[in-house]
């Protein structure tokens, strides 16, 4: 049996005050080391990326916990520090890319007569490509400028999330009059009230976390508070808010200094850099030809579900005019009538145990890996959990944590990080890998109550859990090419998207599901009514991906910056004319809380959802092909995608599973829309 190498990070031992102090002797250390390193490297051999990615584990392991406390339970005094770590970690990270003589080296290495496996050679081409976007070749002076630009850059952007978190978490309004909340869900009605009790208020204190603002938008037979709460949602962190919070010169501040440090590096703008660093599309054209196809495919089909809802509307209620505050509420009351079933309504049968323990028993079903929770560990939350995956030979392939309830504390949305990636050491043992899985689901307002989701919450969850299968599962022993590192970042959805399809299948379902009282498994009825809603407003629904993809993208191709802030909204604007048919609010600021592309890793790369989504419907086809629970297929699946993290390209490695390239007609399929 192959050793591992496990570590688990000791949260309780985090301290603000001592922080900023340990991370200076590490970066200290580092350089040190590294100085060392390269006075002494003769001869060259692979020796050198094991010293190095040494030195990238000593600031992973200090760094990965505290970045994760800083989304998941940020206080003052974290944040105070997180603040003033983050120009030193950027510092260092741009004198590493640009060290001519660490890049020299690599190179000599690269172009010597060493042996070198498939992953050796993806990991070394990897890091020449990664120097030059580095700025290696630059001038004196625009090294300089370039390490400016990423620190401010990693200021900006934290500021935007910060803001944004600011700005959610200050917003309430209590309704004193229980009637006012009709249509809510009991549980919604219960936490407004415990709200209110906590706060010393009589009456429902109604936030802006998104379990309940996406309740009230759906459920709220309020019309007024309805649009109050949407309008207070899509204006945070704006100009039409609480200024303290505004992030709009934020943003054009960071697509300025992006739009400076692409041309500092060769290129036209940034979505010219953000293709050619690690993405499968080759040009800007290849984005925006491949969105507009999208577009005319589904435009016909969303115009007709539009008329079919504005109908609806004006039958039911005499709504002559469809707001953005009354579409999701109206969508459901048609999804009600037209499929009997209601999305809240089958929260009773996905208790979290049980949707957890069929999510773990498909994995084995699928991979042959068993789950098994790890007790007694050093948390941030009590409801957090951690869990192992063991392989059939009883290896230890990877380790998780699993948060995923909503705190006002917490960053919305969900997502996955890493705290170690698989590698080996220089004993020959293997480093697991270590991963963050977060969402952000409604939490039981009593501790004696049975967290429950909807099955829009399970398949956030299992999408999710496939971005961590994709990291935990990996055989490559290099780090920087092993679970999703190296992994072209527009198909980095690719294993995630795939994982969500299970969450729709009857098998899988009735794996996942039980009724919270009896016990009883997801009635077929029921089921059959899910899968026709399945397809439900898909075409709108993909039109709004659209919008997004293409706002992003053409704002980091067109932005220019003597044009100022303005011109932000006026793409937007022009996008929404061009490809939306849906109302929007004059009022509306979704740019202002957009924190994939101004706080996160997908800047003219939100394409990538819709891009890697045609190859994780081709892939997931082959299991309807074979049979769902086809071992052969779920191994072929596991050897050449999961385990292969970015050591390959992922376009061959989808041919050798599927045994031809992707093919679009699946998703169309899947989407509901290959009849428009």
């Amino acid at each position: 049996m192959t050793s591992t190498a496990s570590t688990l990070p000791q949260f309780s031992k985090i301290n603000p005050l001592t922080m900023v102090a340990e991370l200076e002797k590490i970066l200290a250390k580092n350089r040190e080391a590294l100085s060392h390193l390269l006075a002494g490297v003769t001869p060259l051999d692979w020796s050198l990326i094991d010293n190095l990615d040494d030195l990238s584990d000593n600031i992973q392991r200090f760094w990965s916990p505290i970045n994760h406390l800083h989304a998941v339970k940020q206080t003052p005094e974290l944040r105070a520090a997180y603040d003033k770590c983050l120009p030193m970690l950027s510092e260092y990270s741009a004198e590493f890319d640009q060290n001519t003589l660490l890049y020299q080296a690599i190179k000599v290495l690269a172009n010597s007569d060493y042996h070198f496996d498939y992953a050796q050679e993806k990991c070394l081409h990897n890091a020449l490509h990664d120097f030059h976007l580095g700025g290696v070749d630059l001038p004196e002076q625009g090294k300089k400028r370039y390490r400016d630009i990423l620190a401010e850059l990693a200021k900006l952007s934290n500021q935007f999330e910060t803001n944004l978190l600011d700005a959610t978490t200050s917003w309430s309004t209590l309704i004193p009059d229980k009637t006012q909340l009709l249509g809510l869900p009991d549980r919604i009605i219960a936490k407004a009230e415990k709200a209110a009790v906590d706060c010393e208020l009589s009456g429902y204190l109604l936030t802006l976390d998104y379990p309940s603002y996406y309740s009230i938008l759906i459920h709220a037979d309020n019309r007024s508070l309805r649009k109050t709460l949407y309008e207070a949602y899509i204006t945070r962190a704006s100009d039409l808010a609480n200024p303290a919070f505004d992030n709009s010169s934020i943003i054009f501040q960071i697509l300025s200094l992006r739009h400076e440090l692409s041309q500092l590096l060769g290129f036209s703008n940034y979505a010219q850099q953000s293709l050619a660093s690690n993405k499968i599309a080759k040009s800007s054209e290849e984005v925006i030809a491949f969105l507009n196809e999208l577009l005319f495919t589904v435009q016909s089909k969303a115009k007709t579900e539009w008329e079919t809802l504005s109908e609806f509307a004006r039958f039911r209620d005499n709504i002559d005019h469809l707001e953005p505050w009354d579409v999701l509420y109206y969508e459901e009351k048609l999804r009600e009538q037209t499929f009997g079933i209601k999305k809240d309504a089958l929260r009773c049968y996905f208790p979290v145990k049980k949707v957890l323990a069929g999510l773990f028993s498909l994995i084995h079903r699928l991979f042959s890996m068993h789950v098994q929770e790890i007790k007694n560990i050093d948390v941030w939350d009590s409801e957090v959990r951690c869990f192992a995956i063991i392989d059939e030979q009883q290896r230890l392939r990877g380790q998780f944590y699993l948060d995923i309830y909503a705190r006002p504390e917490k960053r919305e949305g969900a997502w996955m990080d890493d705290y170690q990636s698989r590698r080996r050491l220089h004993d020959g043992s293997i480093q697991i890998p270590i991963v963050f899985l977060n969402c952000n689901f409604p939490c039981p307002v009593e501790s004696t109550e049975t967290a429950l989701l909807t099955h829009e919450e399970v398949v956030s969850l299992f999408h999710e859990f496939g971005h961590g299968l994709q990291h935990m599962l990996t055989l490559i022993d290099y780090e920087n090419v092993s679970g999703t590192n190296g992994v072209a970042w527009d198909v980095i959805e690719f294993p995630s998207q795939f994982l969500e399809c299970f969450a729709w299948e009857k098998s899988i379902l009735h794996l996942i599901s039980c009724h919270h009282h009896t016990g009883e498994p997801l009635p077929d009825t029921l089921i059959e009514q899910l899968h026709a809603t399945r397809k439900f407003q898909a075409g709108l629904q993909l039109l709004k991906q659209l919008e997004i993809s293409l706002f992003d993208f053409r704002l980091h191709t067109e932005f220019d910056p003597t044009k100022g802030y303005q011109q932000v909204q006026t793409l937007l604007d022009q996008i929404r004319t061009q490809v939306n048919i849906m109302p929007v609010a004059v009022f509306n600021r979704f740019q202002h809380g957009f924190s994939h592309i101004f706080a996160g890793g997908y800047a003219a790369g939100y394409y990538s959802y819709l891009w890697a989504e045609v190859l994780s419907c081709d892939a997931f086809y082959k299991f309807l092909e074979d049979g769902i629970f086809n071992k052969t297929t779920g191994q072929a699946f596991l050897n050449t995608i999961l385990e292969q993290g970015g050591a390959v390209d992922a376009i061959e490695l989808f041919k050798k599973f599927r045994g031809r390239a992707p093919k679009i007609q699946a998703f169309l399929e899947h989407s509901g829309i290959n009849h428009c």
